[in-house]
């Protein structure tokens, strides 16, 4: 009978820890110097599973774009489309559906974004390894290899699992974990007490590469238990959220619905009970309910956030989100990385101290030079460039600069051993052959000044000066944000058996700090930060004495700076006392891991903070997730960073992220004018039915439902269109950033648009309505039927308040393009679509009233002279009273910044 094969148990034996003594790892683990047997290795895949990155199984397709086509914005679009049915507009119809159908299939786009994410992670896992099983060397699929394996690592492989290395040492680049671009040495060895896992000097992790060396290493975690599995789970449990526009939206969807359906109920009792016939009154209950739904508003939207996108795009910035634009609009927190960010990421020599000289120039930094030259591993190209690690880069370069200009040819011709650099002891030397005619060898150490110095005798110090004022000097290098290292020498009679017995009794020759000078032009992007009301963070994983330096220089740090030196040992209480109850001070998080970003995003959010969030490494990609916007680098960032973040940085820079900012609080901006030049237009629509109906029918109709139509979607779609692409109001970063909880929609455009521009605009068409029939001689109640002889005068005076609302709308889309500002400040024909599409909207009124068939279409006719005067003027009046009150706005809130009353002059 044959047996079903064993399944993997729902949680797999504890994890051994890698930390513990290689003995005892070897024998938790079982296995030993010829690794595991074949058939040890099946059962083993058995319980543990492939090694590989798994996304958990997602929501469908066809629900996640059901839920897209329920959308309440999507649910009055339906009611609009199927309004238009009934009104026999199938044209429109069809239009509003085709509109329904796009914005769905583009939202459910952006719903799959977490999990591309996922799977450019297993992209970082290979899919061959070399083992040891059975005694022999076999090369297997990455997917089959278990805890307990023994696997062989040679330059240019990528890392299958995370392992331990128990013998020889390799160079490994950590940057997709650690986000830290220069190479780290790992080698076999005991563990370091205290150390984070990712800096232990005897682990190598899943996905890095091997840039040099070769070792061998026991597996200890495979698949979802290696730091890249962790981070992929990490990934997949933080959820995109809805952005604060998404959200105003569906609220602004139900408020339109609701005016809207009140509306047409209202109307359509209200006719009932005048006698009006009722079709009549369904007919216009249903043109008011169709002029009520904004089928334009998400168009309008998604056109002012594409604008946006455009722009950030040549500016820097590809956003991959369309309503990222607005959030960043309404970020109050940036959280932002130092190196590359903040920074050039471009090591450079900024001090050179000497023993006798201090930070004096002279012969004595030339020798300093050339022996901080001699004790690196960088080559230079035909073209001159120098390739290796930044720091050495900038130690070659730095020497040049000194007077100490190496020959890396000679260097290497004269070099009989080289130490690479050890993270126990912290230092690298570089023998070198005695010159002709000498006896002595040459040792150079460079490395950290604790490590160099310890190793440096008084005597060794020279001149007077003792190792103490060393480390004084190397201390006060170190507060300026300067990496430091000590380089010192000694001369020895042959080569040493042994590198513990060469570093020894060293002579000092200098110290030298180094620096990643921050970018020109972030000092004046935190600037605009703190002017816009905007905290700046950094989480880091460098040292907080070099991140602080960094921050003090470019501005961070108002009204105070902390520095968090250990990020990772930051409980949740402490980090709520940090960040939200405590001083609002910014913050430096030190040494932070990928649980510490999350952590940071998390408690911001959980008190409606909307933060953005940068990042370069794989192990950013949870906290970008989980960050309103997360900000990958283009230049320097992986791709798992990329497919997580909202928004990618081509040029890796701060600023950029600022003018992102500025951006999206343009944006917001433009969507809060079009919805105040679309809720003006409710009232002048509605006035004339509601004068129809308070009169019992002695006023005949002013407008038709065609004409309500006509207005609807005709003249008003490409004025309100035009908006979204106005730019900027003077004083848009300077104002604190609005809270998550304000409504897109205040009562303050309320007001503005129904009882301000909107009544305006209504006592005008009115007046151009009772002007046409009064001049004809109509008094109320007079018949103005087909046959009647006031008939003619009827269709002119219908035609009159359906232009007269068109000319309101032109003085409307001029006062809406500002809220705050005057509009000669903003510029009057800066907006060169507002004025196509006011010339548009006019043409298209000329055609409706003038010409024969849609006369008769529309119940339209031709405009006397003295009309056309009139409703000329309509434009001028609307805007000229909405810049009055704008005006007494300003004047207002001048007088209250500033009580000094007019004409009397402050003592100076």
């Amino acid at each position: 009978m044959r047996h079903p094969a064993p399944q993997p148990p729902s949680t797999p034996a504890p994890e051994p820890d890698p930390l513990e003594p290689l003995a005892l790892l070897r024998r938790e683990l079982g296995t030993g110097a010829r690794g595991l047997s074949g058939r040890e290795a099946e059962r083993r895949l058995a319980v543990y599973g492939p090694n590989e990155v798994r996304s958990t199984a997602g929501e469908s397709v066809w629900r996640e774009l059901t839920r897209q086509l329920a959308h309440p914005l999507a649910l009055l679009l339906w009611a609009a489309a199927a309004l238009a049915f009934i009104a026999d507009i199938a044209v429109l119809g069809w239009a509003i559906v085709a509109v329904v159908l796009v914005n769905a299939g583009f939202a459910l786009l952006q719903e799959r974004q977490a999990e591309h994410a996922v799977e450019t992670l297993a992209r970082y896992l290979p899919e061959h390894a070399r083992v040891v099983r059975d005694g022999s060397t076999f090369d297997v699929l990455a997917k089959e290899l278990v805890p307990g394996d023994i696997v062989l690592i040679e330059e240019g492989d990528k890392i299958p699992a995370d392992a331990r290395l128990t013998e020889g040492g390799v160079e490994a680049d950590l940057s997709m974990l650690t986000g830290e671009s220069a190479p780290v040495d790992r080698c076999a060895g005991p563990a370091l007490p205290g150390k984070p896992l990712l800096e232990e000097p005897n682990l190598v992790f899943s996905g890095t590469t091997c840039t040099g060396g070769q070792a061998q290493a026991i597996v200890f975690a495979t698949g979802s238990h290696t730091e890249l599995g962790r981070i992929a789970a990490l990934s997949q449990r933080t959820r995109r959220e809805s952005s604060p526009l998404e959200q105003q939206v569906k609220r602004v969807a139900w408020l339109i619905a609701a005016v809207a359906v009140a509306v047409g109920v209202a109307f359509l009792l209200i006719g009932w009970m005048i006698g009006l016939p009722l079709t009549d009154a369904l007919m216009f209950a249903i043109g008011l309910l169709v002029a009520n739904v904004p089928e334009g508003l998400l168009p309008t939207i998604t056109l002012a956030l594409a604008v946006g996108v455009r722009l950030l795009a040549r500016q820097g910035a590809v956003v991959k989100r369309l309503s990222a634009v607005e959030t960043l609009g309404s970020t109050s927190v940036i959280c932002t990385d130092k190196t590359g960010t903040l920074t050039q990421n471009r090591m450079r020599l900024q001090a050179a101290w000497t023993p006798g000289h201090g930070t004096e120039a002279g012969p004595w930094t030339a020798r300093l030079a050339e022996a901080m030259a001699e004790c690196t591993t960088v080559t230079r190209d035909e073209r001159g460039d120098l390739h290796g690690d930044p720091t050495e880069e900038a130690l070659v370069a730095g020497a040049a600069a000194l007077g100490g200009a190496p020959d890396l040819t000679r260097r290497d011709e004269r070099r009989t051993a080289l130490f690479r650099f050890d993270p126990r002891l912290r230092l690298m030397s570089t023998l070198i052959r005695p010159e002709p005619g000498g006896d002595h060898f040459r040792l150079v150490v460079k490395g950290a000044p604790e490590s160099v110095l310890a190793r440096t005798t008084d005597a060794g110090a020279g001149n007077g000066h003792d190792v103490s004022q060393a480390r004084a000097a190397a201390d006060d290098l170190a507060r300026q944000g300067m990496r430091v290292l000590a380089v010192a020498d000694r001369e020895l009679p042959e080569p040493p058996e042994h590198r513990e017995q060469a570093e020894r009794e060293l002579r000092l020759l200098g110290l030298v700090g180094l620096y990643d000078p921050p970018r020109p032009e972030v000092a004046a992007a935190v600037r605009r930060c703190h002017d816009a009301g905007l905290r700046v963070h950094i989480v880091t994983g460098d040292n907080g004495a070099t991140a602080a330096a960094v921050a003090r220089e470019v501005g961070i740090g108002r009204p105070e700076l902390l520095v968090i030196q250990e990020s990772e040992k930051v409980t949740d209480r402490e980090l709520d006392d940090l960040l939200i109850t405590g001083p609002e001070s910014e913050i430096v998080f030190a040494r932070s891991s990928p649980e510490t970003k999350l952590k940071v995003a998390d408690t911001l959010r959980a008190h409606g903070r909307i933060v953005a969030m940068t990042g370069d490494g794989v192990n950013d990609a949870p906290a970008l997730h989980r960050a309103h916007i997360g900000v990958a680098m283009g230049r320097s960032g992986t791709d798992v960073a990329r497919e997580a973040a909202t928004m990618v940085l081509t040029d890796d820079n701060f600023a950029t992220i600022v003018t992102a900012v500025e951006s999206g609080r343009r944006v917001y901006d433009n969507v809060r004018k079009f919805i105040v030049y679309i809720f003006a237009h409710l009232t002048p629509e509605a006035v004339p039915f509601l004068v129809f109906a308070l009169s019992a029918g002695t006023v005949p109709l002013p407008l038709t439902v065609l004409q309500i139509l006509a207005i609807d979607l005709g003249t008003e779609t490409l004025p309100a269109l035009a908006l979204g692409r106005e730019r900027a109001e003077p004083g848009v970063m300077k104002r604190p950033p609005r809270s998550s909880r304000q409504s897109i929609i205040s009562p303050a455009m309320l007001v503005r648009g129904w009882g301000y521009l909107g009544a305006v605009s209504a006592v005008l068409v009115m007046t151009g309505y009772f002007y046409v029939l009064w001049r004809a001689g109509w008094q109320p109640g007079d018949p103005t039927g087909p046959g009647s002889d006031l008939h003619h005068a009827y269709l002119t005076a219908t035609t009159a308040t359906f232009a007269g609302i068109v000319t309101c709308q032109v003085g409307t889309a001029m006062a809406a393009r500002t809220e705050h500002a005057s509009l000669r400040q903003i510029g009057v024909f800066s907006n060169t679509l507002l004025l196509y599409g006011i010339a548009f909207e006019i043409a298209f009124t000329a055609v409706l009233v003038y010409v024969p068939l849609f006369q008769h279409m529309f119940g339209t006719a031709a405009l006397p002279a003295d009309v056309i005067a009139l409703i000329t003027c309509f434009p001028v009046i609307v805007w000229g009273t909405d810049e009055i009150r704008r005006w007494t706005v300003r004047r207002r809130v001048l007088r209250r910044e500033d009580p000094t009353p007019a004409g009397v002059e402050k003592r100076r």
